[in-house]
């Protein structure tokens, strides 16, 4: 049997912001899905030409990224060692989805260079998320 060890304040907080985080990402996705038409009242012509070409794929990356993402930051609440391994497919779809939103759309060309400070965020937060859980397991927070 292992022995967990209580988690400091910081965890707690940086778990409900994991959990905010992810919620925002669901919210996201179900615009940019569920919810396409009210996404298109608000984008502009261009923005929408480069949704509308996405291959149908990205839409499962895309749930796959933010449905384990909020799944991972569940886990991370109730203290379970496979927030681990939730969050790093997590960050691999993250990474596949901002990596063809970048590289493989026009996006820089509607958007400008300001379309790449987003995806950065939200990779750089997958990885904290991912790196942050691993080392809670390793201090004995996650059971």
């Amino acid at each position: 049997m292992t022995t967990t060890t209580k988690p400091n304040t910081g965890f707690w907080i940086i778990a409900v912001i994991a959990l905010l985080w992810n919620l925002m990402g669901v919210f996201q996705f179900l615009s940019a899905t569920v919810l396409l038409d009210t996404l298109r009242e608000t984008a502009t012509a261009e923005q929408m030409a480069v949704m509308d070409t996405l291959p149908s794929w990205y839409a499962i990356v895309f749930a796959i990224a933010v449905f384990t993402g909020l799944l991972g930051a569940i886990l991370l609440l109730v203290r379970r060692k496979i927030a681990v391994p939730v969050f790093l497919i997590s960050l691999v779809a993250v990474l596949i989805q901002m990596g063809y939103w970048v590289f493989a759309t026009e996006i820089m060309d509607v958007e400008g260079p300001t379309a790449i400070i987003m995806p950065l965020i939200v990779i750089t937060i997958a990885i904290f998320l991912y790196y942050y859980s691993k080392g809670a397991a390793q201090k004995g927070w996650l059971r």
